[in-house]
């Protein structure tokens, strides 16, 4: 059996107007009966409405006095600073609701209204709490507050649109509303914007990956693949860096993000490895003697020792390593103790009598039969010069 189908009425504005005047007979023996509750529950709802703006009005003044925008304190102060008037006003009628027994239909009306009142309340709340904890989370950012700032107009977008849009799916849903083609199509266009944009938002989200994380940050001298350089900007789709033999390199931040990365800047000390190379002819006393003497010069440079000692065999020479570390994360200072150290080994080697290595060769000539011979042919007698004839 079909539901009838219901009839548009002859007058609509006359229908309308008998409707008001249904609802407004109602509102009126509902106030006549309720006097008592509805003056107590008015002034309570007076109350709540004074209480909530004075909130608001004090976290404003506290969010502009404070100097750190950034604390907990500050964000919390903000948020509250955000509360909406429509927000205090269907607070307290809500309580006049609860507490006065309105008729059924104004009730359901205040509810639905409440309900809307305090969904886009919470989406405002929530996105300046999401928003100011991003702040918190970049700021010590430095170098990096203009492409943050950059950075913050599309984050604050995308975080409205997607608090706000789960804000409406709620309120719709509550007023029973199917939603399930609504969430259905902002999912498919929000995966048809992500793939047009896909690059853009790879270096984009990059870009703030590199912010908040802080794996480096401008002024820092890093090292990627075969490139070191020292970073000058971070921008919202790449950044720039100048390498050390002076050109400027540009890669965007999603490929620099793949790559390994040593920043060099947070060194706590330089470690260097020398190679030193003694001729074959070395005495064995001599060598044994070698690392006290290299220990002995890396101290006295104000380096720290790690090790020093014999190597390998080279073709031409007996090979020894020596480590050190210089405890700075100056470059500079490590090219100094470098340097010192260096002419302090050669020096104190030339005191010693110890010879360096160099790459040499020893030819030897065999006779067909295999036995060693001479590498060169033994002095000719002159022949006797020739009688002369008498």
């Amino acid at each position: 059996m079909t539901a009838p189908v219901p009839k548009i009425p002859s007058d609509p504005i006359a229908a309308i107007n008998e409707r008001l005047t249904y609802y407004s007979d109602v509102v009126t023996e509902w106030v006549r009966g309720n006097i008592a509750e509805l003056a107590v529950a008015a002034a309570a709802a007076v109350l709540v409405y004074l209480l909530l703006s004075w909130l608001k009005r004090r976290a404003a003044k506290i969010a502009r006095e404070r100097e750190d925008h950034a604390a907990m304190a500050s964000i919390i102060a903000r948020t509250i600073a955000r509360t909406g008037k429509f927000f205090r006003v269907m607070a307290a009628i809500e309580l006049v609701n609860g507490y006065a027994n309105a008729p059924a239909p104004l009730a359901r009306t205040i509810d639905v209204l409440f309900t809307i009142a305090v969904v886009l309340q919470a989406a405002v709340w929530l996105r300046e709490i999401i928003l100011g904890l991003i702040e918190r989370r970049a700021s010590d950012s430095g170098g990096e507050h203009e492409t943050l700032q950059s950075a913050m107009v599309l984050i604050r977008l995308l975080v409205s649109f997607a608090v706000f849009a789960i804000a409406a799916i709620v309120i719709l849903d509550n007023l029973g509303v199917n939603v399930t083609g609504l969430i259905a199509g902002l999912g498919v266009g929000g995966i048809a914007i992500g793939l047009a944009a896909q690059g853009i938002f790879s270096d984009l989200f990059a870009a703030i990956s590199i912010i908040f994380d802080r794996p480096f940050k401008r002024g820092d001298t890093i090292t990627y693949d075969t490139t070191t350089a020292r970073v000058e900007r971070i921008g919202m789709k790449s950044t720039r860096l100048r390498a050390l033999t002076g050109e400027e390199k540009i890669i965007s931040n999603s490929k620099l993000l793949e790559k390994e990365i040593t920043n060099n800047t947070l060194s706590v000390y330089r470690r260097v490895v020398f190679l030193i190379s003694l001729v074959y002819h070395t005495p064995t006393e001599t060598a044994a003697r070698v690392p006290d003497i290299l220990r002995e010069i890396v101290e006295r440079e104000g380096a720290e020792f790690i090790r020093g000692g014999f190597h390998s065999f080279a073709p031409s020479s007996l090979d020894f390593q020596l480590v050190f570390d210089v405890q700075s994360e100056d470059v500079d200072e490590m090219f100094t103790a470098r340097h010192a150290i260096g002419l302090g080994i050669a020096k104190r080697f030339a005191e010693e009598g110890i010879e360096f290595a160099y790459p040499t060769q020893t030819t030897y000539t065999a006779a067909p039969d295999g036995t060693f011979v001479m590498p060169y042919a033994e002095p000719q007698k002159a022949a006797p010069a020739p009688r002369k004839k008498a």
